[in-house]
């Protein structure tokens, strides 16, 4: 684990950077990689909460699913993302990979015991917990006031900036191309709008020169300014 960590592609960036050298090893002994195929579930709502985890590559979703088996994506789980609930004894919703993945996964209760000893984690915890309320409330607004443009744009824009840049074929400072790591149609449900709203939203911002779709699941950001200004007003 120690050598997983120095070679660690969000490192600087995943909850554990608040860690020194020290702490980061010690931590590391209850700590493991797990990888997960594209399609496999971590864990299921209702399951015992024994698990916490950092996402070092890939794409998950959190969803729930009604009385009566329709599925709705909650949540998106991204490169540097934490995966867990101090203190549950239950997990609230099944935790599946959207694409390949890789986790660093620790056992509940020695990660909640390690937050006792680490201030400095439990302070970058706290703060990651904050904003994603934050994200969480931008996202309230997204799907109660936002338009259909406005949504597509919004969602395009999150990808290009949750996505790491190992994902990405493009560089940081041109085009950037990408798989989606969900279809169109589950686009759709976490939007709240029709696979047909969505791919027309598509094929208008190819239309104006703002995205390429070189392939069925790819998408190139040609103009971001372009789409952030959509994201904001259509």
């Amino acid at each position: 684990m120690t050598q997983a960590c120095s070679d660690c592609s969000v490192r600087d960036s995943a909850l554990c950077s608040a860690l020194s050298d020290d702490e980061l090893s010690r931590l590391n002994a209850i700590g493991r990689r797990q990888r997960l195929a594209k399609g496999e579930t971590l864990q299921f709502a209702g399951d015992d909460s024994l698990v916490f985890a950092n996402v070092i590559d890939g794409v998950l979703k959190l969803s729930a699913s009604t009385a009566d088996g329709r599925e709705q994506i909650v949540g998106l789980l991204y490169p540097a993302d934490f995966l867990g609930r101090l203190f549950a004894v239950r997990v609230d919703y099944d935790c599946t990979a959207l694409t390949d993945a890789e986790l660093c996964v620790f056992p509940r209760r020695g990660f909640e015991a390690a937050l006792s000893d680490f201030r400095t984690l439990e302070r970058s915890l706290l703060e990651r917990t904050m904003a994603e309320l934050d994200r969480t409330r931008d996202w309230m607004l997204l799907l109660g006031r936002k338009s259909a443009e406005e949504k597509v744009a919004s969602f395009l824009l999150q990808m290009t900036g949750r996505l790491t840049p190992e994902g990405c074929a493009g560089r940081a400072s041109g085009p950037q191309t990408y798989v989606l790591p969900l279809t169109r149609g589950q686009i759709a449900d976490v939007l709240g709008l029709t696979i047909e709203t969505v791919s027309r939203q598509m094929t208008k911002l190819k239309g104006q020169g703002v995205i390429a779709l070189p392939g069925t699941r790819e998408v190139t950001i040609l103009k971001p300014h372009a789409l952030e200004a959509m994201a904001e007003a259509a």
